[in-house]
């Protein structure tokens, strides 16, 4: 693999910040990743470019899986739009601010993050739960949708791989079932858990955003902005709460059941595209049948508000489809294996783990995926546990967090794409308040890291 192997990603990157233009960046830098491909031939023909990288988009549907997932981030729109026009989440709002669970926006704040850790099944329920339950409390409180993403975002991917007892423990120890590890497999995922630094030291920092109300950086101009309607929702009349809570219940209770459906009673082996696909559906449904029996909907209005809602997400959507194929179109080019070899061989035993985290935090960054990421380092890790004699958990622990730290700050990130989806904010503005944020708990986790390796190395 070679080192132009980075330019795509990095290409695509400097263009976001650029342009503000994530769709042409991608666009970009999917075109420039079949080129290098063509190039790395002994007779490159560029002139296949443009075909190769329509072929590399048109592919991402020859996946189940793929299509699962974007199929989900259309239909979410319309389940959005029915339970926001209904005037079921101006209820809700208005219910948790009658009882005294959201009268104050510190108590809005610990809501969100607290919904985020209860709906640890999966990273992308977790932040859709938190987010739509709490866009409604964070706009009576005058708060920027900015802040809802960073909160719903660095609650979600922590938790899930904190916890373990969902697809992302049975994904990992998939990945290390490979390897003869003291103790066993199970033993060293759990044993990451206290080691795993960057998702505790971001759930600290976002408990104290919740509890304090305080933020910096760009995240404070964001706050100052909210005069401008940058983040607002159209404001519609309370009615009935029943109309956000039950298809809301629906589509979380629908997740857990066809996880363990599809995971033939074992959640953790659930399909969790299949999932959420499966239950945003039955949400949508018991969204219509709630408001068809209302004299103020009919049948056509109700079709119409669910064109409307998936219409509203179709950039993002467009998005999510193109990160993937970039994706794809990276793992061929060899980014991930590249940047992984930059860990070489001969580092101090010291450095191993500072070193795998960085290197998984710059694969998870420059390709958007935390999966793919884990995918390329834990077969690099392992065999170093095994024939240098180093703590299997910590340096597993090195790798995961790596892998959640580079996705937090990817604008390429389909798991950023959706947490913008879930709270109603711009994709860019998500990217930029988020990143000051992520970068001090990389920091703080990678001198923690170097310190944990003086002690146990």
């Amino acid at each position: 693999m070679h080192w132009y192997s980075l330019l795509p990603p990095l290409v695509a990157i400097a263009f976001v910040f650029w342009k503000k233009d994530v769709i042409g960046a991608l666009v970009l830098a999917i075109v420039s990743s079949e080129a290098l491909q063509l190039v790395a031939k002994d007779a490159p023909d560029l002139a296949q470019t443009g075909v190769n990288s329509v072929d590399r988009v048109v592919a991402v549907f020859s996946s189940a899986g793929n299509v699962q997932l974007i199929m989900f981030s259309v239909l979410i729109g319309a389940f959005l739009a029915l339970i926001r026009e209904s005037g079921g989440v101006a209820a809700t709002v208005a219910w948790l601010v009658g009882k005294g669970l959201a009268s104050t926006a510190r108590r809005s704040r610990l809501i969100t993050m607290l919904a985020g850790v209860a709906v640890f099944v999966e990273s992308n329920l977790s932040v859709l739960t938190a987010g739509i339950l709490s866009r409604g409390l964070f706009d009576k409180f005058k708060m920027s949708r900015a802040q809802l993403a960073y909160l719903v975002d660095s609650t979600s991917a922590p938790v899930c791989i904190l916890i373990l007892l969902n697809g992302w423990g049975a994904y990992v120890l998939g990945l290390l079932a490979d390897y003869d590890l003291p103790g066993g497999a199970v033993s060293v995922l759990w044993g990451t858990v206290p080691l795993n630094f960057y998702a505790l030291v971001t759930l600290v920092i976002a408990f104290y955003v919740a509890w304090t109300g305080k933020v910096f950086g760009p995240m404070k101009e964001s706050e100052k902005r909210l005069e401008q309607g940058m983040a607002g929702l159209s404001s519609v009349p309370a009615t009935k709460v029943r109309y956000m809570a039950l298809p809301l219940v629906t589509l979380v209770g629908g997740m857990a059941g066809f996880m363990l459906w599809s995971g033939h009673g074992d959640l953790t082996q659930g399909n969790g595209s299949l999932s959420m696909l499966y239950a945003t559906l039955c949400g949508i449904l018991v969204a219509y049948l709630l408001l068809i029996f209302d004299p103020a909907f009919t049948h056509k209005r109700l079709i119409d508000l669910c064109f409307t809602g998936m219409g509203e997400l179709l950039q993002l959507v467009s998005i999510v489809l193109l990160s993937i194929a970039l994706g794809a179109s990276l793992k061929v080019l060899g980014t991930g294996v590249y940047i992984a070899g930059l860990v070489g061989e001969f580092l101090p035993l010291v450095l191993v783990a500072p070193v795998l985290f960085l290197a998984g935090a710059a694969m998870s960054f420059t390709t958007g995926t935390s999966w793919g990421t884990f995918a390329i380092l834990i077969p690099l890790g392992m065999p170093l546990v095994q024939s240098l004699g180093l703590p299997p958990e910590l340096v597993l622990a090195a790798i995961l967090g790596g892998g959640i730290f580079g996705d937090h700050c990817s604008p390429i990130s389909d798991t950023t794409a959706v947490s913008s989806i879930a709270s109603g904010c711009d994709l860019l503005e998500h990217v930029r308040t988020q990143m000051p944020y992520a970068l001090v708990a990389g920091g703080v986790s990678l001198v923690l890291y170097f310190l944990a390796s003086l002690v146990m190395v």
